[in-house]
């Protein structure tokens, strides 16, 4: 199990990284949760996040609006993604850091945490039923666009 888990994060974070935003989506099932927060939020039982998504069509909106009606600075991300961990039979958590790169060539260490997911196969295929993105920091830049 930990090898497919390790594959799913691969491939989610190439197509982020890859610029292939369209294909974001498809590794959710269509009834999903895609939250990213932070640590200290979490901790307080704060439910609300920064980014909050409960469908896969609401994550493909994502993806129309940033193409066609947001408007933020060009930059690409590099995840960094480290060993899940099963935390349940259905469960993982699994570490992540976000190096954004700015137009002007520019690097900066974006985000840092963890993912904390639910995973469902279907016919196969594994998909995120819930992932919840906990940043270690509560300071979010402005520009958290792309998905994390």
């Amino acid at each position: 199990m930990l090898s497919r888990i390790a594959a799913l994060n691969a491939e989610y974070a190439a197509a982020i990284d890859d610029d292939r935003l369209e294909e974001w989506p498809g590794f959710f099932r269509e009834a999903c949760l895609y939250k990213i927060t932070s640590a200290d939020n979490l901790r307080d039982g704060n439910e609300a996040g920064i980014v909050y998504a409960d469908s896969r069509a609401m994550l493909a909106d994502r993806v129309v609006a940033l193409r066609r009606a947001n408007v933020y600075e060009r930059q690409t991300y590099r995840h960094i993604v480290g060993t899940p961990r099963l935390t349940g039979s259905a469960s993982a958590e699994t570490p992540f850091l976000v190096v954004r790169t700015m137009r002007d060539g520019r690097m900066d260490l974006f985000a840092a945490g963890r993912y904390r997911d639910r995973l469902h196969d279907e016919n196969g295929l594994l998909r995120f039923a819930k992932r919840i993105v906990i940043c270690d920091s509560s300071h979010f830049d402005t520009l958290v666009a792309i998905p994390l």
